[in-house]
């Protein structure tokens, strides 16, 4: 039976107003029902629009070209109620997507405004909160989920419609590597047994080639390459394309690197059981001795140490924090990880005296936080927040500099914006509007904000999300770079692959306290989920257990 086009795009071009550069420029696309596809590419290559100018109640305002057809038929010509329940779209952010305090009104509140019936509503919601496993979460307050939870209500209440085309802008960016995991899992399952078509944004994808029919790596708002995982993740390789390699999956750029004129391009490995195999038929010789990436030894002073530290919100909630020690030391970059909703940026807020215990103490050089007054606080701790906007007050760069030049009493000002915007890369971005700023572009203005009053502690959180893998590298780099310099870093992440290559110590948070902690290669080694798809790859098989591709490629002679 021959497959029907559900969605083509014909020549699309797409300005915003007052924009000169095109955002997406002559794209054709054609996708066909029940296909997975995957869309990649750097922040303002085009990728979101695209998504939203199929999904017309968010579709960006400007100046479009071309047409966009949805079942044979210009998407314009639709009913809007056929349209709003034949095509679902998940954000990238949970919060923005909730609207109502319960989560039983939450994903009944759609049906409710197509005027679904009781009776229907009812065997909807059965059937599916069944098949999520929510039912236990039904008349919980949505404001106490944790960010997977809320991501799988939001799926949820778009499934409940019953919609022919699943649309998913970076669904995982906030989720933690099990989150992550099952999200992925039930979208591959939503495509495998419902049949819904899948087009799905994300920067992580080592687990999306492996389901993906299509994959599309969008450049400059344009269509660089296209074809299924192995076609695509060739020809990246084979033509080197720098700007795509980084979002080819680890294991396939080491059997592509070790393989090298052997290589076969229907057998490049995309899974850990195809990795496992192929690696367990080498008769390739491996090195013996290879110093692990991530191995260290502690050391230098502590800078912030927690002793003993409770924690709760409110009198009749549950501690967040519960008898928790953690120690930081001088000059290090060190990673928290843990679950959506473990308390890590609680116990982030709580080290540089946002937050306040309710038991325990907290010290900064040996000295109890609690007898520093704000303003000394304030000259020794910077803090990236997770969504980097939160920060600004100002509307540009340079005004935000000048606003914390003044307020913190930083001497020659002006020397030191030129100095950091010159380090930071970033003198042309000064006079832009924060909102105008990519997630990489962003990042880098913020910290060089952050950096004009010398801080001896900088607190991230989260701060790779959303960002692409070229991003996360640059992102890398200036981190090192300051950490260089003496400066200490506290990092919360989901990321592991981030924190498995750049930090030096790491620590786990479950139930409210510090469960392991250890350096990279101590702590992720030999994990289900948290660690490296290359770990997975690698343990029990021939090669000896690593945890990076370059690890993996010096143990091959």
């Amino acid at each position: 039976m021959a497959t029907m086009e559900i969605i083509k795009m014909n020549h699309v071009t797409f300005q915003y107003p007052e924009m000169e550069e095109k955002v997406l420029d002559d794209v054709s696309l054609s996708v066909m029902e029940g296909q997975f596809i995957v869309l990649c590419g750097a922040s303002g290559s085009g990728k979101t629009t695209l998504l939203r100018l199929l999904k017309q109640e968010i579709a960006p305002h400007g100046k479009q070209q071309g047409e966009i057809l949805y079942a044979g038929k210009q998407i314009e010509e639709w009913e809007e109620i056929k349209l709003a329940t034949e095509i679902g779209f998940v954000f990238q952010d949970p919060d923005n997507q909730i609207v109502m305090e319960e989560v039983f009104q939450e994903v009944i509140f759609g049906m409710e405004n197509i005027g679904i019936s009781y009776l229907d509503m009812r065997k909807r919601l059965s059937e599916l909160a069944h098949f999520f496993g929510v039912e236990d979460l039904l008349y919980k307050k949505t404001s106490t989920l944790s960010g997977g939870q809320k991501q799988l209500v939001n799926l949820l209440s778009v499934l409940l419609l019953r919609p022919k085309v699943l649309l998913l802008d970076e669904p995982t960016s906030q989720l933690d590597p099990v989150a992550a995991k099952e999200l992925v899992q039930i979208l591959e399952r939503l495509n495998n047994e419902m049949g819904i078509t899948i087009i799905i944004v994300e920067h992580r994808l080592e687990d999306l080639f492996a389901i993906a029919d299509q994959v599309i790596m969008l450049g400059n708002g344009k269509i660089k390459h296209r074809g299924n995982s192995r076609e695509v993740i060739e020809r990246v390789y084979r033509q080197d394309d720098k700007s795509f390699i980084p979002y080819l999956p680890s294991v396939a750029r080491m059997y592509l690197t070790l393989m090298d004129d052997d290589r076969i391009v229907n057998q490049i490995p995309l899974t850990v059981k195809e990795t496992r195999q192929w690696i367990n038929e080498q008769k390739r010789k491996n090195r013996e001795e290879v110093k692990a990436v991530g191995e260290s030894i502690r050391s230098g002073k502590d800078i912030l140490k927690l002793e003993k530290v409770y924690f709760q919100y409110e009198k009749d909630l549950d501690f967040v924090l519960k008898n928790c020690d953690l120690t930081v030391r001088k000059g290090e970059f060190f990673a928290l990880v843990g679950g959506n909703g473990s308390g890590k940026s609680t116990l982030l807020q709580i080290a540089m005296g946002i937050l306040t215990q309710q038991r325990g103490k907290v010290f900064y050089e040996d000295t109890l936080l609690k007898k520093y007054n704000t303003m000394a606080l304030a000259a020794q701790f910077a803090y990236l927040p997770q969504h980097p906007l939160a920060f600004y007050v100002e509307d540009t760069i340079r005004k935000e500099m000048n606003a914390i030049i003044e307020k913190q009493e930083v001497v020659d000002g002006d020397g030191k914006i030129k100095e950091i915007s010159e380090k930071l890369q970033i003198a042309s971005l000064l006079d832009r509007h924060p909102n105008d700023l990519s997630g990489g572009e962003l990042q880098r203005a913020t910290i060089a904000c952050l950096l004009l009053h010398t801080p001896r502690v900088l607190f991230v959180d989260e701060p790779t999300k959303g960002l692409d893998p070229i991003s996360k590298r640059q992102l890398a780099e200036l981190l090192l770079s300051l950490q260089a310099e003496g400066l200490t870093i506290f990092m919360v992440t989901h990321d592991i692959e981030f924190a498995v290559q750049y930090v030096d110590y790491c620590a786990i948070l479950f139930d409210g306290q510090i469960a392991a902690e250890g350096s990279p290669d101590a702590l992720f080694k030999g994990n289900y989920f948290y660690t490296t798809t290359i770990n997975r790859a690698t343990a029990a098989s021939k090669m000896k257990e690593v945890l990076t591709l370059e690890e993996a490629l010096l143990q091959w002679e």
